[in-house]
């Protein structure tokens, strides 16, 4: 897409320097070579700016509007993985009544969740989730501050990997 916006503006260029459109597609396949415009959109490019056009963006196309990623779906969505995270994408389409396609995307482009271990969780930290790290680091910066000693009191560990043959299907162990 921007390679194609490079170009027209390269065929305006041309346009305003008064090359043809047969001496501007030689130009431009010698700059953009295998992502050259065709012939026949270089000529209409330059037949459109010829004529005063002086945008090189695509114009606003008609079309059927996306009626079914609305604010009602997405709370809609929302509520229900708060009711229970292990909903498949395919009930929670039944469930709603809303297209499939259309309920993965607003998991995982509005909500910012995807799938763990059979379980919808979040990309990224909720606005509360950050706040509530916040205050914990507040708090502990101002024990810190206030007790000397604090950190003396601390236990930190390391994770330490411990295998274990437990002959389950994957079934259970997803739930």
């Amino acid at each position: 897409m921007q390679r194609s916006v490079e170009q027209r503006i390269a065929i305006k260029f041309c346009v305003k320097l008064g090359k043809t459109a047969a001496e501007t597609i030689p130009m431009i396949k010698a700059a953009y070579k295998e992502d050259a415009l065709s012939d026949r959109q270089v000529f209409r490019w330059h037949k459109a700016f010829l004529e005063g056009r002086e945008t090189v963006d695509d114009e606003v196309r008609a079309g059927r509007p996306s009626t079914s990623t609305t604010d009602d779906n997405v709370t809609r969505v929302r509520q229900l993985l708060n009711t229970d995270r292990r909903l498949s994408v395919r009930l929670m389409s039944l469930i709603l009544d809303i297209p499939k396609t259309i309920v993965h995307e607003i998991v995982t482009n509005n909500l910012n969740m995807r799938k763990v271990c059979a379980k919808m969780v979040p990309k990224v930290l909720t606005d509360d989730q950050k706040m509530n790290r916040l205050e914990t680091c507040q708090e502990n910066l101002n024990m810190c501050e206030s007790d000397p000693e604090f950190l003396n009191n601390v236990i930190t560990g390391d994770a330490s990997w411990i295998f274990e043959y437990d002959p389950e299907t994957k079934r259970p162990s997803s739930e």
